[in-house]
C-alpha cells in the first residue's frame, strides 16, 4: 500500500485522459484535487464509486475540488465508462502504470482466496498548494463524497 500520507507533496503527473487530452497535476495548482484510483472501469464497485461522485459533482466543485480518476484502463475503456456512466471528470489511461505506481496503489490483493496485483481503491486529497491534504483506504463506494468532504 501507499507511504505518501498527509503533508507529502503529491507525485506530479501527465497523462491521457478520457477525451485524448494531456492532463498535467500542476494545471491544477491553486485547485483541490480528488485524486482517485479505481481498479477497472465498468465495474460495480468502481461504477458505485464513479457515480456517487457524479451524483456529488456540483457540491465538489462548489467547495474548490476538481475530480481525477485513475485506472489502468485503456483510453477507450475509460472513454466508454465516462459515456455510459454520463461522468463529467478527467478519468485518466494510466496504461503503464507510472502515476499508479508514484502514488504506490499497485500491490498484492486477494479475492475469493486468490492472490493477484491489482490497483488498490484508494484516494488522495490533495490541497491548492500540491500538498496531500488527506489519504482515504478504506473507500465507500456508495458514500464517497461523504468520506472526502467530512471534515471540510
Amino acid at each position: 500500500m501507499t507511504t505518501l500520507t498527509s503533508g507529502d507533496i503529491a507525485p506530479d503527473f501527465s497523462a491521457i485522459n478520457q477525451h485524448g487530452n494531456t492532463v498535467n497535476l500542476k494545471d491544477f495548482k491553486g485547485k483541490k484535487v480528488v485524486l482517485f484510483f479505481y481498479p477497472k472501469a465498468s465495474t460495480p464497485g468502481c461504477t458505485a464509486e464513479a457515480c456517487n461522485l457524479r451524483d456529488n459533482y456540483t457540491d465538489l466543485i462548489e467547495r474548490g475540488y476538481e475530480v481525477i480518476g485513475v485506472s489502468a484502463d485503456t483510453i477507450k475503456r475509460q472513454s466508454n465508462f465516462a459515456v455510459k456512466n454520463e461522468l463529467p471528470y478527467n478519468l485518466l489511461a494510466d496504461v503503464d502504470k507510472k502515476i499508479i505506481e508514484d502514488y504506490g496503489v499497485w500491490g498484492p490483493k486477494k479475492f475469493m482466496g486468490r492472490e493477484y496485483e491489482g490497483i488498490h481503491r484508494t484516494t488522495f486529497v490533495i490541497d491548492e498548494k500540491g500538498n496531500i491534504e488527506d489519504v482515504i483506504l478504506k473507500v465507500k463506494t456508495k458514500d464517497h463524497t461523504n468520506q472526502i468532504v467530512k471534515t471540510k
